[in-house]
């Protein structure tokens, strides 16, 4: 079992949920969250005085899968996602140890479904 997590832009959320529903990935957990990478923020002018916007909107997605389905989960985002440029977003891929369905009890790869 993983975790995956994915930052992205929030507007190429329709694009990366279309590609994860062809591929039989409905689940996910998703996030705002602000932040920055190599993109660095931007400044911008507002009645004349100048301001640094450092953190810019994301999207985080937490994708819980069993092995088969780690690597078509990342092709998926990764479709959904690239565009070549600066700030299409982190994939990270975690071990998940335990996972526990609250309302029947399952658990592990039962749990995930």
């Amino acid at each position: 079992m993983k975790l995956i997590i994915a930052m992205i832009q929030p507007h190429k959320l329709p694009d990366v949920k279309k590609a994860l529903y062809s591929i039989d990935v409905f689940k996910m957990t998703v996030t705002n969250a602000l932040g920055c990478g190599q993109q660095k923020g931007f400044s911008e002018t507002y009645r004349g005085v100048i301001h640094e916007v450092n953190l810019l909107k994301k999207l985080r997605l937490d994708i819980a899968v069993n092995e088969d389905f780690v690597q078509p989960t990342i092709d998926a985002i990764i479709k959904g996602v690239k565009t070549g440029k600066i700030g299409d977003g982190k994939i990270f891929v975690l071990d998940l140890h335990e996972c526990i369905r609250i309302r029947t009890g399952d658990r592990g790869h039962k749990a995930i479904g």
